[in-house]
């Protein structure tokens, strides 16, 4: 199918399959997470679209409202429709590998393995994994990409019998967490998070793609098996302009809190 080009008249035809502002919002949608529109690039005008697509103005409408309400782009009065930068969120009730989050909310995800190693742990990696002295652990970094642009650099840590396993897996499409379950049998239980955050050095702003300097959201996690051993354990370095968490927090009944 042929992108429509802003300023273009190409026709793009439609079926009586589904609502027309759907089958638009849709079109657009894999364009924009495809990277056709890049982040920030100004989408095609109402009157383009109405030409392109054959139909009215307020269809398209309907199209931008949903593509709006999902975050992917944003409107200027009087200038048009641009791309959002990718922006993803994720919900801390759920125990959820960030490829298996993202890809459910319909993003386009992959990670770069920039190493996988056997080294001694630090004592502080040696603790979080409950691991017995002269143990060695695997090393994982990654750089993980949301709709092609970089969203952070994950260092996992796993006892080596795992590490060996997941070396010969495919770590660039797969998340870790899938593998372990899915494929090793290590059913995942809960995990302990500390949320902080930190500066982009030089190296990490190469790596994300940001100016030395800038925040940086900075997570620890512990991961344990359903019968509480420690699994995995992880230093997540997101930028701060494409990543945010959401949680829900029910407050505890005065009586509950008093007793």
């Amino acid at each position: 199918m042929p992108s429509p080009e802003a300023g273009g008249t190409q026709r793009v035809a439609l079926t009586a399959a589904a609502p027309l502002y759907t089958q638009i919002k849709e079109i657009l949608r894999a364009r924009i997470l495809d990277g056709s529109y890049q982040p920030h690039e100004r989408m095609p005008s109402e009157n383009d679209m109405m030409a392109m697509f054959d139909v009215s103005r307020i269809t398209v409408r309907q199209a931008l409202n949903d593509l709006q309400n999902e975050g992917l782009i944003f409107r200027i009065h009087g200038k048009g429709s641009f791309v959002s930068k990718p922006k993803a969120f994720q919900d801390l009730g759920r125990l959820q590998g960030f490829g298996e989050a993202m890809r459910q909310m319909g993003y386009e995800t992959f990670s770069r393995v920039l190493s996988i190693k056997t080294v001694t742990p630090s004592p502080q990696v040696a603790e979080k994994l409950h691991l017995p002295k002269r143990a060695k652990v695997t090393e994982l970094q990654r750089v993980r990409f949301l709709n092609r642009e970089p969203i952070s650099l994950d260092v996992t840590y796993v006892p080596s019998s795992i590490g060996q396993r997941l070396a010969k897996e495919d770590l660039a499409a797969r998340d870790v967490f899938v593998i372990l379950e899915n494929d090793f049998g290590i059913a995942l239980g809960h995990a302990e998070l500390q949320i902080g955050s930190t500066l982009a050095d030089d190296t990490l702003a190469g790596q994300l793609k940001v100016e030395e300097g800038s925040p940086v959201l900075f997570i620890e996690r512990t991961t344990h098996t359903t019968d509480g051993t420690p699994i995995d354990y992880e230093h997540l370095y997101y930028r701060g302009d494409a990543f945010q968490y959401k949680v829900r927090v029910d407050r505890v009944p005065v009586a509950e809190r008093a007793s």
